[in-house]
């Protein structure tokens, strides 16, 4: 019976087909193929003109071998362009480092692809140790971008990263002894590689400084709830210990403003900023769950150590992949601009905000260059002729930020134009340097999507306007959205006003509570 070999088919088909070719290619220098796993894996998408590319290997001197071994070899086109690139001296190729790249980052997409077609995690884990000693933030980027790309969602997408987190990130020993020791020294390798790339931003008052600070602290939070876990006899202290450490929202905050935004619509990096996002969120809602139930919930231990655990692989997720990553994307002026709007939120766990000397050396400069951008687009103290009257920029400006309401301004192209200042303390946080973004990139994608809707209705004259309710430290809060229109009636972008509602409800306790009192019901007075 002839044999063929057809190099269009991947290196998991042909040996399938022909378990002696596993041989072969091993005598010709792919050492992979005798890895445990590695036919399964990087062997499925995988051809054998693109593998001998990579090492380098002629693939004149593979088909002969299999000539050699009383196969009939189909060359395919792309073999034949291997061999075109060959003979063309001088001529552009890829790199063998670069193509190696290129398989790694689809071998983490491959991973995820087998994850949603329901296999278990032990079987994906056992094969991303066999294949990966170390994993860096940039590779883990790429690979999340390129799935969200090509339409994979993000909740799919959030299992690259949590098989990489319990892979390396070694919280307990029992996990260090499950995932190997090869996978355990990857990890103190692979951490303190990370260490030594974050050394240079690990400055006193550095946000680098400071979250990674937080995130020690986050760690510490955890540990003490575990301890009333065991033998559950305090609930009322692991109820109070529970409480406390739903502050990690602030923290989740931190980065949910002033990171992800950034990363998202200045650097383009969409990846890694979406899957966390989404976990952040997810975290931070069942703590409330948690919170609120308490043992009204059956598995409420179980979900409680499952989140303990989430939010402990999000500490490493940030220190491993997101810190890199922004070190490798922001400007030194990008981390000075997120250290002067740390002031705005709480501090985490009492962790302590020193000055960063830099930074306060160059804010009048930053700060000035702002402002003078600012006064070059307005016209300064002239009047503005309005409508009704006229008022000058200063005035207007004031008067939008006595109106007790939070103010944003999205205009027809979705982009952030105006923030008022307000004053009072903000229930959203709104960056300097989100003037300017899209709108989309500074929500997390869930609230994006919705966000989205919202615009697009408004937009198209469906709806003139949208009231969303909610809740904030523990007070109902409208959010309405409205459309701008101009003179002709054309859509000219969106005003999010916000409101604390809490005041209405005060109002009428009170008014409640004087008719009880009195007996006589209470009457609105109007003046004409």
């Amino acid at each position: 019976m002839k044999k063929i070999v057809d190099l269009k088919k991947t290196v998991y088909e042909i040996c399938s087909e022909y378990p002696e070719v596993k041989d072969i290619l091993a005598g010709l220098g792919f050492h992979d193929i005798t890895k445990a796993g590695a036919l399964n894996t990087i062997g499925r998408f995988m051809t054998i003109p693109k593998g001998a590319s990579m090492r380098g290997i002629d693939l004149a001197e593979v088909i002969q071998k299999f000539r050699d071994g009383g196969f009939e070899v189909l060359e395919t086109e792309h073999g034949k362009e291997e061999k075109d690139r060959r003979e063309k001296a001088g001529s552009v190729t890829v790199s063998p480092a670069a193509e190696e790249k290129d398989s790694r980052t689809a071998l983490l997409k491959d991973y995820v692809r087998r994850l949603c077609r329901g296999e278990s995690l032990a079987e994906v884990r056992k094969d991303f140790v066999a294949h990966f000693q170390s994993v860096d933030a940039a590779e883990i980027a790429k690979a999340e971008q390129e799935l969200i790309s090509a339409g994979t969602p993000v909740s799919e997408v959030q299992k690259l990263c949590d098989v990489h987190s319990a892979l390396f990130h070694g919280a307990t020993e029992a996990e260090k002894i499950a995932n190997a020791e090869k996978a355990v020294q990857a990890s103190e390798k692979h951490t303190e590689k990370t260490a030594a790339e974050l050394l240079p931003l690990q400055v006193s008052g550095h946000p680098v400084s400071v979250f990674t600070a937080e995130n020690k602290a986050v760690i510490g939070r955890i540990s003490e709830i575990r301890k009333c876990l065991p033998d559950g006899t305090d609930r009322a202290q692991l109820m109070k210990k529970l409480n406390e450490f739903r502050a990690v929202a602030l923290h989740y905050a931190e980065k949910g403003d002033l990171i992800y935004p950034l990363l998202k619509s200045r650097y383009n990096v969409t990846g890694p900023a979406d899957v966390m996002w989404s976990v952040d969120d997810e975290i931070r809602d069942e703590l409330k769950v948690l919170s609120e139930a308490g043992d009204a919930l059956p598995d409420f231990e179980k979900r409680l150590e499952r989140v303990l655990t989430r939010a402990e692989e999000m500490v490493y997720k940030e220190n491993n992949i997101l810190f890199p990553l922004c070190a490798g994307n922001f400007t030194e002026a990008d981390w000075m601009r997120i250290y002067y709007e740390l002031p705005a939120y709480d501090e985490v766990f009492g962790v302590r905000r020193p000055a960063w000397v830099a930074a306060e050396a160059e804010r009048e400069k930053l700060k000035a260059g702002r402002a003078g951008e600012k006064a070059a687009a307005s016209d300064g103290d002239r009047p503005v002729p309005l409508n009704s009257g006229h008022m000058t920029i200063p005035q207007i400006e004031a008067v939008l930020n006595t109106i007790p309401m939070e103010f944003s301004f999205i205009d027809d192209q979705d982009m952030n134009c105006f923030f008022n200042a307000g004053k009072e303390k903000k229930l959203f946080k709104r960056p300097d340097d989100a003037v300017g973004r899209n709108v989309f990139s500074c929500h997390p994608p869930k609230c994006a999507a919705m966000a989205k809707q919202i615009i697009g209705e408004l937009r198209s004259g469906k709806q003139d306007s949208v009231d969303v309710w909610m809740t904030k430290e523990n007070e109902p809060v409208l959010v309405r959205y409205m459309a701008v229109r101009n003179r002709n009636g054309e859509y000219a972008g969106t005003l999010e006003c916000v409101q604390r509602m809490g005041f209405a409800g005060e109002y009428f306790k009170k008014a409640d509570a004087g008719k009880t009192a009195s007996g006589a019901e209470h009457k609105w007075e109007q003046t004409v």
